[in-house]
């Protein structure tokens, strides 16, 4: 706590992550996303039938939640593109219609991420960088709730559920299919340019300049 109190300034990846700052050391801090590489995700108009998901397989992604969600959605195509621990668990519990090709090329990874009907996201990440590209892509994204899925997802380019739950993302994904015409694909590129590459550098460089501005102003002050 001695040391927080010393820092100029916090900055933090996320609203999420700066909640946690603000619970640990009591201090407020500025929100920079992280850049992304939007211009190496092009967008595309054309969807496809079938969800997507990117992701190390990991317990704490909550992999798992897809998988329920679409044994109770047989008539959906669910690709699940990632490898590691929990890969076998998974293949155990999946349903024909929910695929588990393991690791691709990147070049691969984004043909997906261009053909998706939208991108799922059950886990809880302090940004979510694979969300925001998704968004470049032109492509919906439906996540839970918390994390720095809020600062990427609006209104009008995904749905955002509140139970980290199997029931609750199958929820999410009826509202989706029942209103997929509110998400344009134009919409979702346009989103996620907040976050490329020259955004940040701009933002960051304003950050700086005026926190250097505030802290030469007081070292300037009589003591």
């Amino acid at each position: 706590m001695r040391s927080a109190g010393g820092v100029d300034v916090f900055l933090a990846n996320s609203a999420h992550v700066a909640s946690r700052i603000q619970k640990a050391y009591r201090r407020d801090a500025e929100v920079l996303h992280p850049p992304v590489d939007v211009g190496a995700f092009p967008l595309r108009e054309a969807k496809e039938d079938f969800y997507l998901t990117v992701s190390r397989l990991e317990p704490y992604k909550r992999i798992d939640l897809l998988v329920e969600a679409f044994a109770a959605r047989r008539e959906r195509r669910l690709i699940i593109i990632g490898d590691g621990p929990e890969m076998q668990r998974l293949r155990s519990k999946a349903t024909p219609n929910v695929e588990l090709p393991g690791r691709l090329s990147t070049p691969e990874v984004r043909d997906h991420m261009q053909r998706a009907r939208a991108f799922l996201f059950a886990g809880i990440e302090d940004f979510g960088i694979v969300m925001a590209e998704a968004q470049a892509c032109g492509t919906p994204v439906i996540a839970f709730a918390h994390g720095g899925a809020a600062d990427i997802v609006r209104g009008d380019t995904g749905l955002l559920f509140g139970e980290q739950t199997a029931a609750a993302l199958s929820a999410a994904l009826q509202r989706f299919e029942q209103d997929r015409g509110r998400f344009a694909a134009a919409a979702c590129r346009e989103n996620a340019l907040r976050f490329d590459r020259p955004r940040f550098r701009q933002r960051f460089a304003e950050l700086v300049r005026a926190h250097w501005e505030r802290f030469a102003m007081r070292r300037a002050l009589p003591a």
